[in-house]
């Protein structure tokens, strides 16, 4: 689909974020972004996005605009062959010392947990703001919200570990990826960086010294 977009072509900005797949900028960005400049792209035209585009077809916005890209919870809606579109359009739009913020859920954990509790696929793994998230839920995609809104691309279409999320990552072109994890919530996040992170990306994002830690 053509993008529908409200921001208007300029240059990058060295403190503006896009959040792609965010559904509302009433649910809050991680605090790091604070007295940023915040865009919502979003497929879905009921959350006000900024941005209405498929993020597959990022590659037709303006290029260069953004210092990061906020995407929590999105690329599993994607099938594994379109991933390598998303991440383009990614790259594409990044300022050339841009990053990427990205969150999925943690299935080696789901799993582990499945087989630790017993658990059926419709029990409950864990309560979320939205209520209780069943393993079906983190598999699929979440039940209720499909049902209630008739749109499947509320569906889950592909799962992420650890080493399948970095391998993806680089090979769409991010050079330094690094990884962390909240086993309770079922979460890995990754941090994927155009280029080395400088001293201001560091103390931002909270990240050590190049000498004192190898990426992932």
């Amino acid at each position: 689909m053509s993008a529908n977009h409200r921001p208007q072509p300029g240059p990058a900005a060295a403190r503006r974020v896009l959040n792609v797949g965010g559904n509302s900028k009433r649910i809050p960005i991680p605090a790091h972004y604070d007295g940023w400049e915040h865009h919502l792209l979003d497929i879905d035209p009921a959350g006000a996005p900024d941005i209405v585009c498929d993020a597959r077809d990022m590659v037709g916005l303006p290029a260069g605009r953004y210092a990061a890209i906020y995407c929590s919870h999105n690329l599993e809606h994607y099938y594994r062959h379109d991933l390598p579109r998303v991440l383009a359009g990614f790259l594409h739009v990044l300022a050339p010392d841009g990053f990427a913020d990205i969150r999925v859920p943690d299935m080696k954990a789901v799993f582990q947990e499945v087989l630790a509790k017993d658990l059926d696929i419709d029990d409950v793994l864990y309560e979320s703001p939205a209520g209780p998230i069943t393993v079906g839920d983190v598999i699929y995609g979440f039940d209720r919200k499909i049902a209630e809104t008739g749109r499947d691309f509320y569906a889950h279409r592909n799962g992420f570990m650890h080493r399948s999320l970095v391998r993806l990552l680089r090979t769409a072109g991010f050079s330094t990826v690094f990884l962390g994890s909240q086993p309770l919530a079922f979460e890995i996040s990754a941090l994927a960086f155009k280029r080395e992170p400088g001293p201001e990306q560091r103390a931002l994002l909270g990240l050590p010294p190049p000498a004192r830690h190898s990426p992932t």
